[in-house]
């Protein structure tokens, strides 16, 4: 059995005990968050998919970390402009515990 389900304006396909990482959500390590924006189900090749849905995918948050720096690097030749700048998004690694 597996989902697809919208997680902080991303799609995932998901299945039970599953983790993943989403871009940063709300709420402390340990925590039980639902996801009920499911645009699809398949049950043992059964499909749903559209307003038929009527499922609630939940997880728990198991941490926060960062992904691997990204780097912007401008440069104009011939004139000495030169701009580095980096960052580090922001992640949230979760468990899927249910599709109900």
């Amino acid at each position: 059995m597996f989902a697809v389900v919208i997680i902080a304006g991303q799609q995932f396909k998901v299945q039970k005990d599953q983790e993943i990482f989403v871009q940063q959500l709300e709420g402390k390590i340990g925590d039980k968050v639902e996801f009920p924006e499911v645009l699809l189900i398949d049950n043992a090749g059964k499909l749903t998919v559209g307003t038929d849905v009527k499922s609630v995918v939940k997880a728990e948050i198991l941490g926060h970390v960062q992904g691997d720096k990204v780097i912007a690097f401008k440069m104009k030749r011939r004139k000495g402009f030169r701009k580095k700048v980096g960052h580090r998004t922001h992640f949230t690694k979760i468990k899927i515990s249910d599709i109900a």
